[in-house]
Parts: C-alpha cells; sequence; structure tokens
C-alpha cells in the first residue's frame, strides 16, 4: 500500500466505489479506496436495488437521472453487468393531494427532458392485472425506473476506477485520521499511514464513527428496513415482458419483480432507530433478525392493493439498516471549517443518487465548484446548532413521511421547537402559526382569534391566505413589524477589510454610514450570495442574507481567508425588528431622540431606541419605507415595548414570512434559493446591475464574459390567470405552443390581487407584449408578462 496519495476515500460501498471512479474520470488517477471489509459491507449489499428519478428537488432529480443513465456507461466502459431492468415505474395517486403532486412532478420534469407522464387506471390495467385500483385517481409513470444488481454494480464502478489508476485496498480498516498542521491529512490503518491531501468520508452505516475520528458531527441515523422475497408465482412467471416497479405510498410500499417472483418492501410507521449509540465494527454482511410485528399494518395494507401476495408464499426476509438524514437527502461536499475533508453520507438510495453523489463531489474536489447547484444535498445545509438529539427524530420522521405527499408549505412538526428568540412566547400569545428555517423557530403569520393555529398543508391555497391579506394590508397602509432574526449576519472587521469585501462581493462596498447590495459570485461566475453589506467604518463592516445559507457562506469566505480581516458569525447574537409602511418613520420617530427625517435610503445609523442601543438600517424587502433594527438579544423585548408601544397610535399589527414573500413579490425583489442561487448567473437574473465592473472581484472573467455575450436565458415577471393555486416553482412556461422555460418562484400579491411568477425563459423571445402559458397542477393557465412595478412602480416611497 502506497504511503502517499492525493484522496483517501473511506467506504467501499456504492457511493466510495462511485466517488473513486468520478474522480479518475476527471482525471485525477491517484486516489485510494481503504475498506474495512469487503466491497458492499454495511448497507450496499442488502439493498433492494431500486432506482427512479421522482425527487421533489429538480437538481437532485437530475442526478438521479444521470446516475441511471451511467449504469450502461458502466457496463461498456467496464465489460461487466450491472443486472439492468428497465422496467419503467408506476407511482399511485388514491386522493386528490397525491394526484396534484403527481401533476406538479411531471410539469417540472417536462423543461428537465424527463418522459415521465400521468396515467389514468384505465392504463394501469394495460400495464398489470395485479394492482387491486379502487380509489386510485392516477398515476405517473417513469420509462427509466427500474432495478439492478447491487453488488455487480458497485464491482463495476471499483473496476472502472482501478482502470483510471485507483487504488483499492481491502481488509483495511481505518483507525485514526490526524489532519496536520499545514491542512493535510495522516490516515491511519491496521496496515500502515497514509498521507493525503483529502480524505472523503464515505463509510456509510460507520460514517458517524469515520466523522468522530476527525471532530466532525454527521447528522444521519440508521434505520431498520425490510423487505420481502415471495416464492415463484404464476401472475410474475406467466407474463410475457417483467413487471413494473410500483410504488404505493398510501401504503409506504414498493414492489418490483424479483425473478419469478415479487419484492416488496415497506416505510412502515410504527418504524426503529438502529445503533442508537453507534454502529458496531463487527457489523457487515448481517442482517437483522425478522420482525414482521412492525409491519403488519403494511402487509395487511399491501394484501389488499396487491391480492396476488397473499397467494405467494414468502421465500426470505431481508431486514438491514440503512442510514438517513434528517431530510432524506445525500449529506455531500467540504466540511465547513475543516480543510481538505469530504463527506459522501447519507445516501440511502444509493442506487438511485451514488451516480449523480460521485460526479458532484469529483467536480467539486477537482474544479472548486459543481455544474449545478447543490444545496439539495450539501452537507451545509445544516450547521452547528445540529444535534444527535435533533437528529434522531427529525430522521425518524422522514423515515415514516418518506411516502406521504410532499407540500409547498409543510411545516414537519418532530424536534421541535428547538433554537427560539426571545420574542418566541410573546408572538405564540398573538396567535404565532410557526415555521422553521435552519432550526430556528419562524413565524410564517398570525392567526386571529376563532382561526386554527395551523396551516393546512396544500398545493393550493391554504388556510392562511386571509390571515397574510390582513399583515399585506396592514404594511401597505399603515405599518408592520417582524423580526430580523432569521437573517444571517456576519461581522467583518480589521485593516484590510474593505479590500477583501471587494475581492470577495462582486458589488460596490458602501462608504461609511451606508449600504448597499452585493451579489457574490463564484469563479465560474455564478450566484452564491445575495447580500445587503453596511460599512460602519472602514475597518467595520456589517453583512446580511440567507439565514440557511450560514454554513454554506461562512464557508465560501473561510476558504478566501486573508491576514488583517476577523470574520465573525453573528447571525445569533444579532437580533432586532423590521417596521416597514407608510407610517414606520413616524413609529421610529416616536421613540428615539435622533432626528430620523434625515435618514436616507441605505443608510445605517447607530441610535438608542427606547433604551435599547440598535443599528438601524434604512431598507426593507417589503419594498416599501422601511428600517431594519439590530440589537443584542438580552435586550430585544425591550426593543419591543418600545416600538409596540409607539407603533400603536400609527396602526402597527406583526407580520409573518407568509406576508414578506407576498408583499416582495410586488417591487419584483429576487428571492434566495428561488431566483438567485448557483445555478444561475447575474446576467440571466438581472443582479449584474448591482456589479462593480471597474474592480478586480472573484468570478469577474465568466461575469464579463456574460457581459459582453448576454445568456440565452433571462428572468422575467407574468401575471398569472391562476384559480386557487399560485405558482411555488419549476413551474414549465409554454410559449407558442412549446415548452420554452420555467418558474424560479410564484405567488400572490394580495396588494394587487395578482397572481405573480418568477420565469427564465428565452432571451429572444422576452418581448413587452409576451403571452404564455404556466402549468399549474396539470391546467396550461394563461399568462401575461409585466414589467412595471405592481406596488410604488418608481421607488418613491421606499427612497423617499
Amino acid at each position: 500500500m502506497k504511503t502517499t496519495t492525493r484522496v483517501v476515500v473511506i467506504g467501499g460501498g456504492v457511493v466510495g466505489c462511485s466517488v473513486l471512479y468520478h474522480l479518475t474520470k476527471l482525471g485525477w488517477s491517484d486516489v485510494m479506496l481503504l475498506e474495512r471489509s469487503e466491497l458492499t459491507s454495511g448497507s450496499t449489499w442488502h439493498a433492494a436495488g431500486g432506482f427512479h428519478t421522482l425527487n421533489g428537488d429538480t437538481n437532485m432529480a437530475a442526478l438521479q437521472g444521470y446516475t441511471i443513465r451511467l449504469y450502461r456507461e458502466l457496463e461498456d466502459l467496464t465489460g461487466m453487468s450491472c443486472g439492468l431492468h428497465h422496467v419503467g415505474g408506476i407511482t399511485l395517486a388514491d386522493n386528490d393531494d397525491r394526484f396534484d403532486m403527481l401533476l406538479a412532478e411531471r410539469a417540472k420534469h417536462r423543461y428537465m427532458g424527463l418522459e415521465t407522464e400521468i396515467v389514468t387506471p384505465d392504463d394501469i390495467r394495460k400495464m398489470t392485472d395485479l394492482i387491486n385500483l379502487d380509489g386510485i385517481k392516477g398515476a405517473l409513470y417513469d420509462p427509466l425506473d427500474g432495478h439492478l444488481d447491487p453488488s455487480g454494480t458497485t464491482h463495476a464502478y471499483a473496476k472502472a476506477a482501478r482502470m483510471g489508476g485507483a487504488e483499492i485496498h481491502l481488509h483495511t480498516k481505518v483507525m485514526e485520521t490526524n489532519q496536520r498542521p499545514d491542512g493535510t491529512w495522516h490516515v491511519v490503518t491496521d496496515k500502515g499511514t497514509v498521507h493525503t491531501e483529502h480524505v472523503v468520508n464515505a463509510g456509510g452505516l460507520w460514517a458517524r464513527e469515520v466523522g468522530a475520528m476527525a471532530g466532525v458531527y454527521l447528522p444521519l441515523h440508521p434505520m431498520e428496513h425490510q423487505y420481502l422475497v415471495t416464492e415463484e408465482t404464476p401472475e410474475i412467471y406467466g407474463r410475457s415482458e417483467e413487471h413494473p416497479h410500483v410504488m404505493d405510498p398510501a401504503g409506504e410500499s414498493y414492489l418490483r419483480q424479483e425473478g419469478r417472483g415479487l419484492c416488496i418492501g415497506f416505510y412502515e410507521q410504527p418504524c426503529r432507530p438502529w445503533a442508537v449509540d453507534g454502529t458496531p465494527w463487527a457489523f457487515g454482511h448481517e442482517l437483522l433478525p425478522d420482525d414482521f410485528d412492525k409491519i403488519e399494518q403494511s402487509i395487511e395494507f399491501a394484501y389488499r392493493r396487491f391480492p396476488v401476495l397473499e397467494r405467494a408464499g414468502i421465500k426470505s426476509v431481508i431486514h438491514g439498516p440503512f442510514t438517513f438524514a434528517p431530510d432524506g437527502n445525500p449529506l455531500v461536499g467540504p466540511i465547513p471549517g475543516l480543510r481538505g475533508y469530504w463527506s459522501a453520507c447519507g445516501v440511502m438510495a444509493g442506487f438511485s443518487q451514488g451516480g449523480g453523489v460521485g460526479l458532484m463531489l469529483a467536480q467539486w474536489m477537482i474544479h472548486g465548484e459543481c455544474e449545478r447547484d447543490t444545496r439539495a444535498l450539501d452537507v451545509a445545509r445544516f450547521g452547528d446548532w445540529i444535534s444527535p438529539g435533533y437528529t434522531l427524530p427529525k430522521v425518524i420522521e422522514n423515515y415514516q413521511t418518506r411516502f406521504s405527499v410532499s407540500y409547498p408549505n409543510e411545516e414537519k412538526p418532530a424536534a421541535r421547537p428547538l433554537a427560539t428568540t426571545p420574542m418566541y412566547d410573546i408572538f405564540d400569545a398573538m396567535g404565532a402559526v410557526w415555521g422553521q428555517q435552519y432550526g430556528l423557530e419562524v413565524v410564517n403569520y398570525f392567526a386571529a382569534e376563532g382561526e386554527p393555529r395551523y396551516e393546512t398543508p396544500s398545493f393550493r391555497r391554504s388556510n392562511a391566505w386571509e390571515a397574510t391579506a390582513r399583515e399585506v394590508r396592514a404594511v401597505r397602509e399603515a405599518v408592520g413589524i417582524n423580526e430580523v432574526s432569521n437573517f444571517g449576519k456576519y461581522r467583518v472587521t480589521g485593516p484590510d477589510a474593505r479590500a477583501w469585501l471587494d475581492r470577495i462581493m462582486a458589488g460596490r462596498i458602501p462608504a461609511p454610514g451606508r449600504l448597499s447590495l452585493c451579489p457574490m459570485l463564484s469563479e465560474a461566475g455564478r450566484i452564491i450570495g445575495d447580500f445587503t453589506v453596511a460599512c460602519l467604518s472602514e475597518s467595520d463592516f456589517r453583512l446580511t442574507a440567507s439565514y440557511s445559507a450560514q454554513a454554506y457562506h461562512m464557508r465560501w469566505f473561510l476558504q478566501h481567508a486573508q491576514a488583517g480581516v476577523t470574520l465573525e458569525n453573528v447571525s445569533d447574537r444579532s437580533t432586532g425588528f423590521q417596521i416597514a409602511g407608510p407610517r414606520a418613520r413616524d413609529v421610529l420617530q416616536a421613540c428615539t431622540r435622533r432626528d430620523v427625517a434625515g435618514m436616507r435610503f441605505l443608510d445605517v445609523w447607530r441610535m438608542t431606541i427606547g433604551m435599547v442601543d440598535c443599528l438601524v438600517q434604512r431598507v426593507s424587502y417589503t419594498g416599501d419605507l422601511g428600517f431594519e433594527i439590530y440589537c443584542v438579544p438580552m435586550q430585544q423585548r425591550a426593543l419591543w415595548s418600545a416600538l409596540w408601544a409607539a407603533g400603536q397610535p400609527h396602526g402597527m399589527k406583526p407580520f409573518g414570512m407568509r406576508a414578506m414573500m407576498s408583499l416582495r413579490l410586488d417591487r419584483f425583489f429576487g428571492s434566495w434559493g428561488r431566483e438567485y442561487s448557483p445555478d444561475y448567473t447575474p446576467a440571466e437574473t438581472g443582479l449584474d446591475r448591482f456589479i462593480r465592473w471597474d474592480k478586480e472581484f472573484v468570478g469577474k472573467p465568466a461575469a464579463e464574459l456574460e457581459r459582453k455575450t448576454p445568456p440565452e436565458r433571462s428572468l422575467v415577471i407574468f401575471a398569472v390567470e391562476a384559480e386557487d393555486a399560485d405558482v411555488q416553482a419549476f413551474e414549465p412556461v409554454w410559449i407558442d405552443g412549446r415548452v420554452q422555460g420555467f418558474c424560479t418562484s410564484g405567488g400572490y400579491s394580495h396588494h394587487a390581487g395578482d397572481s405573480v411568477a418568477y420565469a427564465l425563459i428565452p432571451r429572444a423571445l422576452d418581448t413587452p407584449d409576451l403571452t404564455a402559458e404556466i402549468e399549474i397542477l396539470g391546467q396550461r393557465r394563461p399568462a401575461r408578462r409585466i414589467s412595471t412595478a405592481l406596488f410604488d412602480a418608481e421607488g418613491t416611497k421606499m427612497r423617499g
């Protein structure tokens, strides 16, 4: 075994072998995989081997599509069989909500180039007569779905990696991973020590233990999972073609053909976590004892849905553990704050996602970024706030709801509340209906007396409609107040702070006492941040951005750290409120001795409000006259008392995030993770208007190239003739009878009374009088291009 290599991949499951192969495919041959036992040990060997493209996140669906298409390439390259069975898949819907979800997914697939289709019960009968279709509304059919041989596929990845120069060492147990002062690593094994630049944790069931060697906590947990294989069944071996996969969300089951019988697996409600206090090192190719009690109800339902099962004897029971992250997606990418340490864990759907995970991690490692937005699988989506005590109940919840309807407005209850601000009990007493962002409880809206204290999950307009409309009116007609706790906040200080920000941010760094809006770009010129930068002095700056992107942004900042600059994440050390609306200035003036009439748009001042020393910024995401007011958490309630008392004579009302997202539509403001993400560029989204072209900054060459040669698509705004459902994201845009774009976000403007959609369309088709159709839940709704903001078109209220 070599003692020096560029990359050490720890773990020989399908994910580790995929990472190893993709590193060689992209040009790194000096790479090594270490496996303590045999390839496929852990979860891979006993996996059911199914694969599918259906995923609520479009980038994850695209990666799953890549993974599935990769298998033929692996077979051609290695001469080995992956045991592919492209039999197609049927996902059933037994109620209107499930059918709405499938309609929404099919709409996304249109512009992704996936050949799925909505099928009727009659269509299903033509594919199979084994399903009891009582109560079935329809289904989504995907011709790419199928299954494979887990062992053969893993060994094909391994052979392809070896052909590219990689080494694989079996029966080599990693004992320690120690970072050296220069940032490289010593990987200590029972057969010697390897010096490496990069460590990849693909430990699967042992990822927690491998991470702990480096002082890393990875939020994942193994769950027991059970599937059954039947004896030979005449209804199966008598068929002329292989039976399609069937996903039955109502029964929390999946079914496919296995040889001349059937395989059916369950995501049962009385599920059980496994190895709560750590995965035993001696575990590997073992199974867990059969446990029919926990799947008894699931089996009863399956017998009703698939009557053939009652007549089929059980040939074998496969009961083994799989690892899950709290949201069910993989944990991939560089660990924030730890140079050269990479995660490739929590990939419970390894044969649907393993290829895409390997590709993304290899691109990330070699090129510094990926070809697409990785936020859905980025390990940085969970910050330092997460703990084993939070992870376990969320993983259980995810397992239990794996086949449940995924609503765009759903707020799942497990492990909540975790983090709360000092305002939690006050807002709760005022009727707050809570959401959660990055572990923090955030008000979505306030229910009036007699209204339910929860929002009904729906693909259509929910019971939050009236409350949101009330809060929007309060802001537009008088003044509203809400927290700014759910902003990411950073302090940048030091003699070189301005120079560093000038390089990191593409926009103008403001003069003292002012603030500016700044995009932050990757080397490839893609949007990785949308910031407000405030200058308190030449050596003291405050940044605000998305609260949920804290670890993501901090990782980027630390990768570009330099002497003379101190960076602090103060997101939870700085809280406060924003007040917005035509009476906002009157409220502020009533509780401070400073004359706020002279505070201009984009000014930042220090002032005392009531008894509290605050930092006040003249800006508001509502698009109205507004102020963001920051203080320390210990004094937030005193600040509230001052603002609330001063606001009552002016009609002040509290408002939440549902109203905020409606208000931003009126002024055509984009949103992080929707219009602004690593999938898009400034020139596509209009953020290029904030770029300062007369300076050097990260991503400038790529941005300038687009400046000279505009991209093929651009962001536009549509007013949509919607009925009871508005655009969420990724709905296709039909122009001239063809899908030629897609929506990035949308919603209902309660101020204007219009349904609004943001969409990326071909630049060549963008005309002032453009008409289109936007597909919402299977219906193509007329839409017209709008270019004038729905509120304060000239910006006089916001700037005045």
